[in-house]
């Protein structure tokens, strides 16, 4: 029998949403029961972190910001965009200077991404807000329908910026190291084949996510989360 969380949980509709320490908790008594060979590793993995962000224009940014970089990197970087005072907004970002890109630090192609959004954030076209109470795999469609959002991107924000319970970056290389140190697999498996094996873990695929990067870390003694 599945925890009471999963009905204390579904605050947005029919959509399982976590957005505290205790949400993770209850999320993992209930992957353990859908799947008790994650049990082992659930153990050696130790707490599972929330590492939660709000959701919305700024969280969105910082997850294209970190993508592909180094973590001092992207913290220098997201330093020099992030204003003084208060949030880092669409309709703040569309109003900068067209070279402001290169004086963060920012590649070309993050920058039009970036920009593109703020624009589609700012007319109203997208609705991050919104995003958290849809189906992941409408919010999914509608975030990658954005020219330079790929899955990896909108399934990370949609995990970590939205509290989407049920989604899985099966393209992430750490995640494919992961399941198969965890499993003894001998060769690490692709997107495809990862996703077919997520399948089993849901509507809990992201604690299963946050599971196997936690067991990772231990393994290789440092965080890996693709978020600070």
């Amino acid at each position: 029998m599945l925890s009471s969380a999963t009905d204390s949980m579904r605050s947005r509709g029919s959509v399982l949403i976590i957005r505290s320490d205790e949400d993770v908790s209850k999320g993992l008594e209930n992957l353990l029961l859908l799947d008790p060979r994650l049990n082992s590793i659930a153990l050696d993995a130790g707490p599972l972190p929330l590492r939660l962000r709000e959701p919305g224009f700024e969280g969105l940014a910082h997850v294209i910001v970190s993508q592909m970089v180094s973590r001092a990197s992207a913290e220098a970087i997201w330093k020099r965009m992030r204003p003084t005072e208060g949030a880092l907004t669409a309709d703040n970002y569309v109003l900068l200077h067209p070279e402001a890109w290169r004086e963060f630090g920012l590649s070309r192609a993050k920058a039009d991404t970036l920009s593109r959004i703020a624009v589609a954030v700012a007319s109203g076209q997208l609705d991050l807000l919104a995003l958290s109470a849809r189906p992941p795999d409408e919010a999914l469609a509608e975030l990658t329908a954005l020219k330079g959002v790929g899955p990896w991107t909108a399934e990370v924000y949609l995990m970590f910026c939205g509290g989407h319970a049920d989604v899985f970056p099966s393209g992430d290389v750490a995640l494919q190291n992961a399941v198969a140190a965890a499993f003894g697999l001998a060769n690490r498996p692709a997107a495809r084949e990862l996703a077919s094996l997520a399948r089993a873990w849901s509507p809990w695929r992201s604690i299963a996510a946050r599971l196997f990067w936690a067991y990772y870390a231990v393994k290789l003694g440092r965080g890996i989360l693709p978020i600070d």
